[in-house]
């Protein structure tokens, strides 16, 4: 399977000490060099950098066509981040796309890709064992300023049968 990622899920689950979940679910990821750029260099000293810089099933891929980067940009209104996640996952005929921005997953969505943020990892990580307590997860995650809709958290809790935030 054919996972690319945008930069805010792996500094998210960088925050919590959940970085390893990503492989544990996914095995292999792919990033554009943007997303590289953005959570290593920039992020420099920040949750995520050197998790992905020294994650061997990270795979750095540049997008062969910048000009498509800086069309969709002035097109769409989204980061280089999210719109080079879009363009490589197209690129790598993609099965799924992983992006916690709304507006960059209705996008998604729209060009048909399936889409997953970091909710979706926390709970298929609980499902299968990997994470021992969702409540807390979400609840450090909303502590360490990482936004997730109150709404949808407390639906997933719900559909575990946990007690809602």
């Amino acid at each position: 399977m054919i996972v690319v990622s945008n930069s805010s899920p792996l500094i998210a689950l960088a925050k919590i000490d959940a970085f390893f979940l990503l492989q544990k679910i996914y095995s292999e990821l792919f990033i554009p060099t943007e997303v590289y750029n953005e959570v290593v260099i920039g992020g420099a000293g920040l949750a995520g950098a050197i998790e992905t810089s020294e994650s061997q099933w990270i795979h750095v891929r540049p997008i062969k066509n910048a000009v498509d980067l800086t069309a969709s940009q002035a097109r769409f209104g989204l980061g280089a981040g999210e719109l080079s996640t879009l363009i490589l996952a197209k690129e790598l005929r993609a099965d799924l796309i992983i992006l916690d921005d709304l507006r960059a997953r209705k996008l998604a969505q729209r060009e048909g890709f399936r889409v997953q943020g970091c909710i979706a990892i926390l709970e298929a990580s609980f499902r299968k064992g990997y994470l021992s307590d969702l409540r807390q997860a979400y609840d450090q995650m909303t502590k360490r300023g990482v936004y997730l809709n109150r709404e949808l958290i407390n639906l997933s809790l719900q559909s575990f049968n946990l007690p809602v935030l």
